[in-house]
């Protein structure tokens, strides 16, 4: 497959080497087909990377803030990257945080670590090209107060733009890290990789809002390794890109470890959102919950494919995952597979999905007392949404995403 190449000439050679093989590996595997179950449904052979360039520098930005300054004044840290490249970090007090950048760090970071083994051509090509590889370390027994705010803007017309971030959460720290993923109205690719390390009973928040331009598509992936005792709890809100597409790995590694995994995710137009999910039980005694709510109108399409795989040491594991889609338009189309691979009997596991209308009793509630069918209709999706939109991990962005939710259905609703 042919990709892009960048120069490692001004990287540090532990970096230049490491992005040298993960170039090679997509070099060599090439484009997955739509034939792999992973790929289904995926328009995978409409992907040409070689058809984008690569930018020397941040672009101008010309898009607002997604995030106004008040839904952020708590902020304990802000990390601004445009185009993939690191332009600002403002500390505002965040003891006991270090943001580093790999790309400058002649000592090895944390960069890869979590993602070691490749799962696909896409996060191989995000190391082998990303400017700025961030970690943001936090260190042991650290209670960081306010929020941590990654925001991710593209600016660059025709750009092939590939963001990182490494969390790495210490022994017993508690934090919320919150990237925001932005574009200008431009064409671009986005491969984004996010990769998120708890230590021993460390407790982080961690939360992805994308609200992409339809002309930009995205292939995502987070991937998080849970030790003994510690809890991750994560949450996606998915509402731009053309086709965008978040692969979410959680792998329980040690005993006690708990993963709570939860997504928003609206469609509209012709957008295509695809969500992959892998909840992995390695060790015993650990947990995972799962649990997605989605929407989806016009000809847009959403596609869901869930694995709850517990290995053969895993026992004493509790694994649950929910997918619900809502469909508000006939053109509309929706795909929700849940998987279960289980290596070990004593476990309690489950797995549900439903694809469907508006629910019509929900309806006609509204309608009996008066409510216009369009009004009525919004205000139940609004209502399925609301619940887990409640549950995120600051409310500030929370109602920042509850009321763009609210003027799409609104919009869609009008037309």
């Amino acid at each position: 497959m042919s990709i892009p190449e960048m120069s490692h000439a001004d990287d540090p050679v532990w970096l230049a080497e490491l992005r040298s093989v993960a170039h090679e590996r997509a070099v060599e595997a090439g484009l997955p087909s739509a034939e792999e179950e992973q790929w289904r449904y995926s328009p995978i052979d409409e992907i040409d990377l070689s058809s984008y360039y690569l930018a020397k520098h941040p672009h101008e930005r010309l898009a607002g803030e997604f995030l106004d300054a008040d839904s952020i004044a708590d902020a304990a840290l802000v990390i601004d990257t445009v185009d993939g490249f690191l332009t600002n970090v403002d500390d505002r007090g965040a003891d006991g945080v270090v943001v580093i950048d790999s790309s400058k760090s002649e000592s090895i970071t944390a960069t890869g670590t979590v993602l070691a083994e490749s799962i696909d051509t896409f996060a191989d090509a995000n190391l082998a090209l990303s400017p700025s590889p961030l970690v943001v370390s936090i260190a042991a027994n650290v209670i960081v107060e306010g929020p941590i705010v990654v925001r991710h803007h593209i600016a660059g017309d025709g750009g092939l733009v590939a963001p990182r971030l490494t969390v790495v959460a210490g022994e017993n720290s508690q934090s919320t890290v919150i990237e925001v993923v932005t574009s200008d109205e431009v064409e671009a690719m986005v491969l984004a990789v996010t990769e998120l390390s708890l230590a021993p009973a460390a407790r982080l928040d961690y939360l992805v809002v994308q609200n992409l331009a339809t002309s930009v598509w995205q292939i995502a992936s987070q991937v998080s390794s849970i030790d003994r005792d510690a809890r991750l709890a994560t949450n996606a809100v998915a509402l731009g890109g053309g086709y965008a597409r978040l692969r979410t790995d959680t792998r329980m590694v040690g005993r006690g470890a708990e993963g709570n995994i939860m997504a928003v995710y609206l469609g509209g137009g012709d957008q295509s959102l695809d969500l992959r999910t892998f909840q992995t039980h390695v060790a015993p005694n650990t947990r995972s919950n799962l649990e997605f709510r989605g929407a989806v109108d016009d000809r847009s399409r959403s596609i869901y494919t869930g694995l709850i795989r517990i290995e053969p040491d895993a026992g004493s594991v509790e694994a649950y995952q929910t997918n619900r889609t809502i469909k508000l338009s006939d053109g509309a189309w929706a795909e929700s597979v849940p998987n279960l691979e289980i290596e070990n009997d004593d476990v309690k596991c489950s797995h549900a999905s439903a694809v469907g209308p508006i629910d019509a009793e929900q309806r006609f509630y509204l309608e009996s007392r008066g409510v216009p069918t369009p009004i009525a209709e919004r205000l139940v999706v609004q209502g399925f949404f609301s619940d887990i939109v409640a549950r995120m991990p600051h409310s500030g962005i929370a109602a920042v995403v509850e009321a763009h939710v609210a003027d799409r259905l609104q919009g869609q609703g009008q037309r």
